[in-house]
């Protein structure tokens, strides 16, 4: 039966169990990379692992604006992308810190945690390329999860440079490229948010 909604009912349920599943990923690896982040005193670690907080936290807010007016599909990927940049600025702060003050990153914990990240995203990434063509507030979940594998492969290259060198540098210099690509995809959804909304509008 046309113009039923069944089509776009199936739709919402598909975007909402992904959703759910890249949810519960993000927040047991949060957990599992923030702890082990900060026994191994990896600045790159911590930073990742802050990130997969925000990003379950985008997810959340996605899962809430399925099925919704496309206002507040636009708002909810702002917000994502407020909460991406204020992240980033966390991690600022964490990597001046530990430059300061001094860390002794472990370059095997920073490696082995990378790698399983590194699959757990990977994962994410998949589930979440099948709704790319959906609204603003899915491309925000595809473009975090996307800066997220990269993330994790600067983390297990730094822990191998961390080891080869014998300095702590590599993973200062990881957790400042992970707070800056963080940064990058936060101001890029807002673009996509008012983009999106600009299109809204001239189509009225």
């Amino acid at each position: 039966m046309s113009g039923c909604g069944c089509e776009m009912e199936a739709r919402n349920a598909q975007e909402r169990k992904t959703l759910l599943i890249v949810l519960a990923i993000n927040a047991l690896m949060f957990l599992f990379e923030f702890g082990l982040g900060w026994v191994a005193q990896s600045t790159g670690l911590i930073a990742d692992s802050l990130d997969m907080l925000a990003d379950a936290s985008v997810y959340a807010i996605s899962l809430y604006a399925i099925g919704r007016s496309d206002l507040l599909k636009r708002r909810s990927a702002r917000l994502s992308g407020l909460m991406q940049i204020a992240l980033a600025g966390l991690v600022l702060v964490d990597v001046a810190r530990r430059f300061i003050y001094g860390s002794e990153p472990v370059s095997t914990l920073m490696m082995s945690v990378g790698l399983v990240a590194l699959v757990a995203n990977v994962i994410c990434l998949s589930l979440i390329m099948k709704h790319r063509d959906g609204g603003v507030h899915m491309r925000a979940s595809l473009i975090f999860s996307a800066n997220d594998v990269i993330a994790n492969a600067g983390v297990i290259l730094s822990g191998a440079l961390v080891w080869w060198l014998g300095s702590r540098l590599p993973d200062l210099v990881i957790g400042l490229l992970i707070a800056l690509l963080v940064l990058r995809g936060g101001v890029r959804i807002l673009q996509e948010a008012a983009e999106d909304g600009d299109c809204c509008e001239d189509g009225k």
